[in-house]
């Protein structure tokens, strides 16, 4: 039976029966084109193990089973905190991030620990076997329970899959990989679309662990269609830059485990090392006596990690001053600025401001709000904070220091570390038990903030 023409919007996936200038689904102008209508039923999707036709007939909860979910650890720590206590049977997981970030490396890595217990089936289309062989050679992977196929058709995977029968797949990347029976060429949203969910159908029919790779756009998001996401079990993100040492990994979306936890990893000449103790790491170097730096403690999900925030204000010769934040929100920078001069007393309006977050870390909690305002302040006065002095509080616009959480589990952090000194807010701090050796200055605002860390 010959195959009817439809027209599908190269930016939403969906099909219509005719052509127009404007995507009736998402707006967009100039994103349909031609192509064929997959067929209904395919028997090349079969695979072993598979469940036929489900019966559409309703079940009640009380009836379902509550069998708990199965994890089994990857052998790496960092991702097994990220992925809420190690990887789930039958989970479909995205690792996304920007070319060069480490993704395939650490997806290696994890074959080499899960393939001395299971079967791993690793699907590459972006390398030919000879190129994997070499960089697991260069990583010291052994390949003990590991299989590699160089293949990007989806009926050439499914196919491995039911002949072998492993435990985990690896895709890398789903870019790659196409329908035959699909429309649009390899990569495009309907591919993308069609493929995911086929792999998904993979993973919960047969109880088979799949990781897909996907790579990511200018904006930072993984390409393709947002709904790529929402079909995935898992999404993981890749953070850091690929010219520096450390690599962030954490969760955006984790229907088994929490989205708050990271994983912080290493890029050595052997591959990626986990960093189990990253606020020391992250604070080795630090210049000591030097104006402009303070250090902020930020809770990572259950983890406490010690961050040093660089500050740099210079007055400006133009019209328009200068603001620059990296790993800070820009709006709470500007909104810190004008609490700093409305309540701080700072003339910084007429001043450059600069703000860096050492490490390629991103501080998104209220907790690391004070820290820049010291490190501001410190540059502005140039006037050096000590460095055995730490600081956490969320600022408001009258300039008052609100509470923050988690507030034993910071201090006793800053303790082990070996700093001596500390300021917080003062409001919610009573009843707080301070760690033996630490001195906690207790400010109301900020005025009161800048000169405790700033008076020698």
């Amino acid at each position: 039976m010959k195959a009817k023409k439809i027209f599908y919007c190269t930016e939403c996936g969906n099909e219509f029966a005719k052509w127009s200038g404007q995507c009736p689904a998402c707006g967009k102008w100039n994103t349909l084109a031609e192509g064929e209508a997959a067929p209904a039923v395919s028997s090349k999707k079969s695979f072993s193990g598979a469940k036929s036709a489900r019966e559409g007939k309703p079940v009640k909860l009380a009836e379902i089973g509550g069998a708990d979910e199965i994890r089994f650890s990857t052998g790496i720590e960092e991702l097994d905190r990220v992925l809420g206590g190690g990887a789930v049977v039958g989970a479909l997981v995205l690792v996304g991030g920007a070319p060069g970030i480490g993704k395939s490396t650490l997806l290696l890595q994890m074959c080499m620990h899960i393939g001395r217990f299971a079967d791993v089936l690793y699907v590459t289309g972006e390398e030919s076997a000879n190129q994997l062989k070499m960089r697991a050679n260069r990583l010291n992977v052994k390949g003990d329970g590991l299989s590699v196929l160089p293949e990007t058709s989806l009926d050439a995977v499914l196919s491995a899959v039911e002949k072998t029968g492993p435990n985990v797949v690896i895709v890398d990347s789903i870019q790659t990989l196409y329908d035959p029976d699909g429309t649009g060429a390899p990569g495009s949203v309907s591919q993308i679309k069609g493929c995911t969910m086929a792999l998904m159908k993979l993973a919960k029919e047969n109880g088979i662990t799949v990781f897909v790779v996907g790579h990511v756009n200018k904006d930072g998001d993984i390409a393709g269609p947002k709904i790529l996401e929402h079909m995935v079990d898992c999404v993981l993100y890749f953070e850091g830059e690929s010219h520096t040492r450390y690599r962030i990994i954490r969760a955006a979306k984790n229907r088994f485990g929490s989205t708050n936890e990271i994983g912080v990893f290493e890029m050595e000449e052997k591959g990626l090392r986990e960093v189990p103790n990253p606020s020391e790491t992250l604070l080795s170097g630090r210049p000591v006596n030097v104006p402009g730096t303070c250090v902020a403690c930020v809770m990572e999900g259950t983890r406490p990690l010690l961050a040093e925030i660089q500050a740099l204000v210079s007055r400006s010769g133009a019209a328009v001053t200068r603001r620059v934040a990296d790993g800070f929100d820009f709006n709470r920078l500007l909104l810190l600025l004008a609490v700093l001069e409305k309540r701080g007393g700072m003339n910084i309006g007429s001043c450059d401001a600069y703000v860096n977050v050492i490490g390629g870390l991103r501080l998104d909690e209220p907790a690391a709000d004070l820290p820049a305002v010291i490190a501001l302040a410190s540059s502005m006065k140039d006037c050096p904070v000590d460095s055995s002095m730490a600081a956490l509080g969320e600022v408001g616009l009258t300039g008052e220091l609100r509470a923050v959480s988690s507030l034993n589990q910071r201090l006793a952090e800053i303790a082990r570390l070996g700093f001596r000194r500390v300021i917080i807010p003062k409001q919610g701090s009573a009843g707080i038990v301070f760690p033996e050796g630490l001195e906690v200055f207790r400010a109301k605002n900020v005025r009161e903030a800048i000169e405790a860390a700033l008076t020698r």
